[in-house]
């Protein structure tokens, strides 16, 4: 039995966040091979995080920049350590290389923070993000986690391409994982147009594209309600801070509801969902939600990226203009030929782009290839070898920690 250490950033919660599901659904895939899993997070628990004894993986609180953690790593003996975020795998990835060097190293990128940061300081500036705004010093520090592991999982066909082509990261070193979903258990028929009624959103308020797309939603709303004066804007979220409550709006239908009951019921009731993303990275959870609940949705060009299947049609529209945007997102409520065409489209897309019983055992066999030929797998990544031998940029810190220790003596 093979035993799978997972580093979360955070406590996984799958009805919170879009990555929260991911790493559940992962972790699931992992124990279906009968491996022995693992999750250890040096955050703090929280309500909402998954039971993870419920599918049969154990937990360990850990702690950043201690040595318990050597201790705890040498009792363990992982056969594969995976990484949630490069973040835990700067914290803990040299331990592991000292502790346990055989064990295969995995970083679940998540969605790549630094081309959402890239393109943060680009929306912030209004204008296009550029090769610059991508050689940040984040950059630097996330390639070099993936570069120092031996697999990262990529959520996004952009992405993988990103990686590749602006980064130049070896092929043999990703793998795209998008999101997985046992299509079997999904509903088949759900609401029908005429029983459905309003606007949603819904993401994670912590989250800065989540947040930004709700600011946008204030320009674009009154648009979409001087045709539309009986519908409203039903506005969910986790974590939803006081500025995003002071939103809150009846008289113009502009509702901040804060956290919903059930992402599935309230994505299923409405008519038409809205995700005006002008910047973000990854795949968004919110519009996968649409899809399962066969609810079409109007987003943004980068809020669509590498959720389409080729040459198929985005299940509702996609619009970059704030004009344009609600334009589309009126023609989808009041057309029901619109919405039913749009609405097939989910099924299209769910199938062709995220049904787990394709996508993990492509992910195992990946594991598996690289385990069997570990070695020569490392001997094939230099960069990554150089990158351990420096890792924290370990001659700049010993230099200083000298200059200091001169200073005292």
């Amino acid at each position: 039995m093979k035993k799978v250490l997972v580093i979360g950033y955070v406590w996984p919660e799958p009805n919170s966040s879009a990555a929260g599901y991911q790493m559940l659904a992962t972790l699931r895939v992992y124990t279906q091979q009968g491996w022995s899993v693992e999750f250890a997070s040096p955050a703090q628990q929280t309500e909402q995080m998954a039971d993870l004894s419920a599918v049969g993986i154990t937990t360990q609180a850990i702690a950043l920049n201690d040595d318990r953690f050597d201790a705890y790593l040498k009792a363990y003996q992982p056969d594969i350590v995976h990484f949630d975020r490069f973040m835990m795998e700067e914290q803990f990835g040299w331990r592991v290389d000292q502790h346990c060097p055989e064990a295969m190293k995995i970083l679940d990128t998540v969605d790549l923070q630094c081309l959402r940061g890239a393109r943060h300081e680009a929306h912030k500036a209004s204008r296009v993000m550029n090769q610059q705004d991508l050689s940040s010093d984040l950059a630097k520090r996330e390639m070099a986690a993936i570069l120092r592991c031996d697999l990262a999982l990529v959520i996004s066909t952009y992405e993988m391409q990103l990686l590749q082509q602006q980064f130049g990261v070896d092929k043999q070193l990703l793998h795209h994982l998008p999101f997985m979903l046992d299509l079997e258990s999904l509903p088949k028929t759900t609401r029908h147009f005429t029983k459905r009624q309003h606007f949603m959103t819904i993401g994670n308020f912590r989250h800065a594209p989540n947040w930004d797309a709700v600011l946008y939603l204030q320009s674009i709303w009154p648009l979409i309600r001087k045709q539309l004066p009986e519908a409203d804007l039903h506005i969910y979220g986790a974590y939803p801070p006081a500025k995003a409550m002071a939103l809150h709006h009846p008289a113009s239908g502009f509702l901040v509801k804060g956290w919903a009951p059930s992402v599935a019921e309230v994505m299923e009731g409405a008519r038409v969902c809205l995700a005006p993303l002008r910047f973000g990275a990854g795949l968004k959870g919110k519009l996968l939600d649409a899809m399962v609940t066969q609810t079409p949705s109007v987003t943004t060009a980068i809020g669509a990226e590498g959720m389409l299947a080729p040459d198929t049609i985005w299940p509702g529209a996609i619009a970059d203009d704030a004009d344009a945007f609600a334009e589309a997102a009126v023609t989808l409520y009041r057309d029901q030929a619109a919405w039913q065409l749009a609405q097939q489209q989910t099924t299209i897309q769910l199938k062709t782009q995220f049904d787990a019983a394709t996508l993990a055992p492509k992910l195992i066999a990946h594991i598996q290839t690289i385990r069997q030929r570990l070695e020569q797998h490392r001997l094939d990544n230099f960069t990554g070898a150089m990158l351990k031998h420096h890792t924290m940029t370990s001659t700049k810190y010993l230099s200083k920690w000298i200059m200091e220790k001169h200073k005292n003596e």
